[in-house]
């Protein structure tokens, strides 16, 4: 009986509870090589939907407002914008998330994240740019031997590397 205690208590350890993706590991990094084209000298208002908070018993999600301040930071690191604001910007940025596909199981975690994202004018509501965006990213055992940890990693790495290339792609329009 001793034994089936402790084996159940080492898989609860091992295992541990699914967290949601933290805000401050999808912030696209400041490199050279990620720096968007362009900077433009206005404002842009950031809006997410699509995204679902971890529960207790689920595997790791992202939320709305994660992702939302993820990709503000993202704009003030990168300096892609003037100025990042709730309201009244020169320029509307809504990211949909689309699809986040994450596997049950494995040594290495891959995740598939697919967002839309969508550039309005806000003077005269034209669309500037509406792409979907595809990313992917693997977290391996080298980097966490705990799953849930594992699958956290990656899917902070699939959304890092998804506001990455929004953002670039925003850089190289002509606003």
């Amino acid at each position: 009986m001793k034994r089936y205690v402790l084996l159940a208590l080492a898989v609860i350890a091992l295992g541990g509870c699914a967290t949601g993706a933290h805000r401050e590991n999808m912030v696209a990094p400041a490199t050279p090589a990620s720096a968007p084209t362009k900077k433009f000298a206005s404002s842009v208002q950031v809006a997410t939907n699509g995204g679902a908070e971890t529960g207790a018993a689920d595997s790791s999600n992202i939320s709305n407002a994660d992702l939302k301040a993820a990709i503000e930071n993202s704009i003030t690191r990168s300096a892609l914008f003037r100025s990042v604001g709730a309201s009244g910007g020169d320029y509307q940025l809504t990211v949909n998330v689309i699809q986040l596909s994450k596997p049950s199981f494995g040594a290495s975690f891959t995740v598939d994240m697919e967002a839309g994202w969508t550039l309005v004018r806000a003077s005269d509501k034209s669309v500037l740019m509406r792409k979907s965006i595809k990313s992917s990213h693997t977290a391996t055992m080298g980097e966490s031997l705990i799953g849930v940890t594992r699958l956290r990693l990656a899917v902070e790495g699939a959304a890092r590397k998804n506001i990455e290339q929004g953002l670039k792609s925003i850089s190289e329009l002509p606003l």
